[in-house]
């Protein structure tokens, strides 16, 4: 049951099928978060309370506002596989879909008003030496420099090593009795998903670009 004095917090995610997506749900439900899910296939999580399911389109601003619409802030995993609206269903969307799809958080997002973004994708790239030739490291650098010059309050965080087939089930039983090999990646990704609630319950790090070292930002 939900305390009387919590404030409701209101999550739009992106990416909710990936495995950070599920231990962002898991962490995020257990702080007794509402989380909207956004998806193409509205049936691919199963119900559970404080869940919510949504249609939308990511690479595109007014599919965006509609969907986050009364949220208090929206995560999108850029590099997740299937994000709603791509043309690659299924996929990772590639570099350019990426900056589109960024384009289109940051005018979807101020149009319905939400001030809070966290945007995770292959950003760990902006931290090398630059290689203009790259796409990936283009692609990194015209999504900062789109978040400079919005107005949003957001933070830029370096995508976690993943793994496939990690369900919101897995999130909720981080601990004991885990089938082999699972342990660390479970912790690895729990420990991200509780610095990315606490990001948003303690504003942390606004208008940065942040990794998550186990629990732990570097800034």
């Amino acid at each position: 049951m939900k305390n009387a004095e919590t404030p409701v917090v209101k999550l739009a995610l992106y990416g909710a099928t990936s495995s950070l997506g599920s231990a962002l749900m898991a962490e995020s439900l257990r702080r007794q978060h509402e989380v909207i899910a956004i998806l193409d296939d509205l049936t691919a999580l199963a119900p559970r309370p404080g869940l919510r399911t949504k249609g939308g389109n990511l690479f595109d601003a007014d599919g965006v506002q509609q969907s986050v619409a009364g949220c208090s802030a929206v995560i999108c995993l850029l590099d997740a596989p299937g994000l709603p609206g791509s043309a690659m269903p299924g996929r990772v969307a590639d570099p350019l879909a990426q900056v589109q799809a960024a384009d289109a958080l940051v005018a979807g997002l101020q149009a319905a008003k939400v001030q809070r973004l966290v945007l995770v994708g292959n950003f760990a790239i902006l931290d090398d030496p630059p290689v203009y030739t790259s796409l990936p490291h283009h692609a990194a650098e015209e999504i900062l420099e789109a978040l400079r010059s919005s107005p949003l309050d957001w933070t830029l965080v370096n995508a976690p090593r993943s793994v496939a087939g990690l369900g919101i089930e897995h999130f909720n039983q981080v601990g004991d009795n885990l089938e082999p090999g699972l342990a660390e990646p479970l912790r690895r990704l729990n420990g991200v998903a509780v610095g990315i609630n606490d990001e948003l319950r303690l504003n942390l790090h606004l208008r940065e670009h942040v990794e998550f070292v186990g629990i732990h930002e570097n800034g």
